[in-house]
């Protein structure tokens, strides 16, 4: 029987701090403030007890106390989530990782690196470079995310058209269940046929499920040429034909295919002292698109040279700019990665992560803006985001004449037209942030009764008391 969860008693909190030792807490309200808000400041907790294992054994060992008293934990990584999923708003024990952060092994000829929850994806990319690999997850926030979180959420990234989300990124777990236990399903293997995948489980999951303390994950071959290219279209319709015509010439030497609007590339232009207007004039509709592969550098620009060519004589690019060094590379690549926290500066901003099939994108686009616009007269649409597997980040810049109060205020209604166009053309309301507090009541008109049931049957069976990550996902 479910027992019910429980505030933490001085008792309960006194068990906690022995098995983690004085420089394994803290209530210091100092260092509980960077924990206990987002970044977009949407969203505000509150602990009982800050709580920083430096061991798998020390998770397990506060968690089974946590199952024997009904003490609800929530797990925080890097705090780079963007649904609410990390902050704990009911006095939960915060469980951080930043201790649990080391590299555990590399192997250059099985290509895996073992890594404990609390890696900053940037020392995994970095211990990955250092063996001449690529470990190829890349985020904007990967100077502070953390690998437990980036796995809990199911992660995207830029260059998931090539190499798939962090979901096909893992070989193996190490994850502590709601029981207190160790699964140690650290195995660097590729094929491994002996019953059901437990480490899919808890992938995605967002620390619902159990607490992932360390993974094996895929290294690649390191990129040895790669070509960038911003170029101008002549519509959303041209970027999908331009998409299918480079995965035709280059199969999957295409690593990354990122739309940007003019009012976006405006946006980092007005808002980032370094950056430049890459043609003029600006284009409506804009691509990113990069190559790589692991030949020597100098035998992609040739082929890149050539598709080009043949997109503008079909019409598809209007005006187009090949970086001609690594700096360029980098100048390009800053009006897409700057252009999510730009809008800030712009007032207040509605944001959906959603996805439809890549061939839905134009056909979403058209109907989405048409919608909002009519909705809120003004509002500025800020499209943006991966055409190459159909994930769009629609984002919306309040009016220039209007309160952002009561711009902001329009968010649920706003965000159910998006929706129902969305999930009408086949579509994901969340595409790579996850479902947190943020969506947790959306998916119930989205997703279907036995969906939502084999989901809830999921998190009764490893979690019947509930205490992990309460109020998250379902």
């Amino acid at each position: 029987m479910k027992k019910q969860q429980t505030q933490p008693t001085p008792e309960t909190l006194d068990r906690i701090k022995s098995v983690v030792g004085p420089q394994g807490w803290s209530l210091d309200p100092n260092e509980l403030a960077d924990h206990l808000v987002e970044w977009r400041q949407q969203w505000h907790g509150q602990t009982s007890l800050l709580v920083k294992p430096a061991t798998s054994e020390e998770v397990a060992a506060i968690v089974r106390i946590c199952a024997e008293t009904a003490t609800p934990i929530v797990p925080q990584g890097g705090n780079t989530g963007l649904v609410g999923g990390q902050i704990p708003f009911h006095n939960e024990i915060l469980l951080c990782f930043n201790r649990l952060n080391k590299i555990l092994s590399v192997d250059t000829v099985n290509n895996t690196i073992s890594v404990q929850a609390g890696c900053v994806l940037a020392a995994v990319q970095d211990a990955a470079e250092k063996v001449d690999r690529l470990f190829p997850l890349s985020l904007a926030s990967e100077g502070s995310a953390q690998i437990g979180g980036v796995l809990s959420t199911n992660a995207g990234g830029n260059a998931v058209l090539r190499y798939g989300t962090a979901r096909n990124l893992v070989l193996g777990l190490e994850v502590v269940t709601a029981q207190g236990k160790i699964w140690d399903g650290l195995k660097g293997l590729r094929k491994d046929n002996t019953g059901y995948d437990l480490k899919q489980i808890f992938i995605g999951a967002e620390g619902t499920l159990g607490i992932i303390t360390a993974a094996v994950c895929k290294l690649l071959p390191k990129p040895r040429d790669v070509v960038t290219a911003l170029v101008a279209l002549r519509d959303v319709a041209a970027a999908l034909e331009f998409l299918t015509l480079s995965q035709t010439a280059c199969g999957d030497l295409v690593s990354a295919v990122e739309l940007i609007p003019r009012i976006g590339i405006e946006f980092v232009i007005r808002h980032v002292p370094d950056a430049r207007q890459p043609f003029s004039p600006l284009n409506e509709w804009n691509v990113l698109i990069e190559f790589s592969t692991a030949q020597y550098p100098g035998t992609l620009r040739p082929t890149v040279e050539t598709l080009l060519e043949r997109a503008l004589e079909r019409g598809f690019v209007l005006d187009g700019v090949i970086a001609e060094s690594g700096p360029q590379a980098a100048q390009l690549w800053l009006l897409r990665e700057r252009l999510s926290e730009v809008q800030r500066y712009e007032g207040g901003s509605l944001k959906h992560d959603i996805s439809v099939p890549v061939s839905q994108i134009a056909t979403f686009l058209d109907q989405a803006t048409r919608a909002v616009t009519a909705a809120i007269p003004g509002v500025r649409p800020v499209p943006f985001g991966h055409i190459g597997d159909g994930n769009i980040h629609f984002n919306l810049s309040q009016p220039t004449d209007m309160d952002t109060e009561a711009f902001l205020n329009r968010r649920e209604e706003i965000a159910r037209l998006v929706y129902d166009i969305v999930v009408s053309l086949g579509g994901s309301i969340s595409a790579e942030h996850g479902v947190g507090v943020a969506k947790r009541d959306e998916i119930r008109r989205y997703k279907s009764a036995v969906e939502l049931s084999v989901m809830k049957s999921l998190k009764h069976a490893l979690d019947p008391q509930g205490i992990l990550n309460p109020g998250k996902v379902v």
